[in-house]
């Protein structure tokens, strides 16, 4: 069996404290052969610096997924290429960097994919449509002893789990991410598809979604004025799941929830 871990959006620099705190123990712990992070969020709430990925490298985190907020910080244009980040693969924009990379693990090859989803008005990043951009992309592929993991990065959880059935079978494990709310609905589909809607993420659990939430109540009763400011002490989550893979056949055992808490 491969173990992979999948790691909800890590939210500034109490998220990336809490990736030190809890995840080299956990993959000693657990045996965990591959670590894949959505970083979107990872410097100050929004976007990546060279400094911030190198940072959570050293605490055990293989690879990063992207999302609409991956170019955030401009200059990060200049270092992608350079670092195990991935962007978004079906972008309209042309951006440096790549959707897809693969790894081999154990006696079997992996892809890691990043999409960004197209069914919410929230993500003003322009994308491909998500599932014809992946029967192309499969089509291409045609190889059968290559297992596919995908990070969805989407709002609507309709698109989610629509994706999640539209491509059963047809890769080893698809999570959601994006919302920051974890959902308990993890499960493998009937054809070995590993799938959970949102992994949730890590970082402040006493903000909204990871920022100020003086600031977002405030937005809700009608002023905007403030920018976002993301909570950086104080107490934390951390959201992930533990999918293993089956080496001979490239489908997905099992699927489960690991998720901690660090109080203040």
């Amino acid at each position: 069996m491969v173990r992979v871990l999948f790691i909800g959006d890590i939210v500034g620099r109490l998220g990336r404290a809490t990736i030190k705190e809890i995840l080299p123990s956990l993959k000693k712990r657990r045996k965990i052969d591959l670590c894949i992070a959505n970083g979107e969020n990872l410097a100050g709430g929004r976007g990546l610096t060279k400094e911030t990925v190198e940072e959570v490298i050293s605490y055990g985190v293989d690879l990063f997924t992207g999302g609409d907020h991956t170019f955030w910080r401009k200059d990060f244009v200049n270092h992608i290429t350079d670092l195990p980040v991935l962007r978004c693969a079906n972008l309209l924009s042309e951006y440096p960097g790549y959707g897809f990379i693969r790894k081999t693990v154990g006696k079997r090859s992996f892809l890691v994919i990043s999409l960004l989803g197209t069914a919410s008005t929230f993500i003003k990043e322009k994308a491909k449509n998500p599932f014809v951009f992946m029967e192309g992309f499969l089509k291409e592929l045609a190889d059968n002893k290559t297992s596919v993991l995908v990070d969805f990065h989407a709002e609507a959880t309709s698109e989610k789990v629509a994706l999640g059935w539209f491509l059963d079978g047809r890769v080893a494990a698809l999570v959601g991410t994006h919302t920051h709310v974890p959902t308990t609905d993890v499960r493998i589909l009937p054809k070995g598809t590993a799938f959970v809607t949102d992994l949730g993420m890590t970082g402040s659990s006493e903000g909204v979604l990871g920022v100020k939430r003086e600031i977002i109540l405030e937005r809700f009763l009608g002023d905007s004025r403030r920018n976002f400011e993301w909570v950086e002490k104080g107490r934390s989550v951390f959201n992930s799941v533990l999918v293993e893979v089956d080496e001979k056949t490239g489908k997905s055992r099992s699927i489960e929830r690991v998720d901690r808490t660090i109080e203040e």
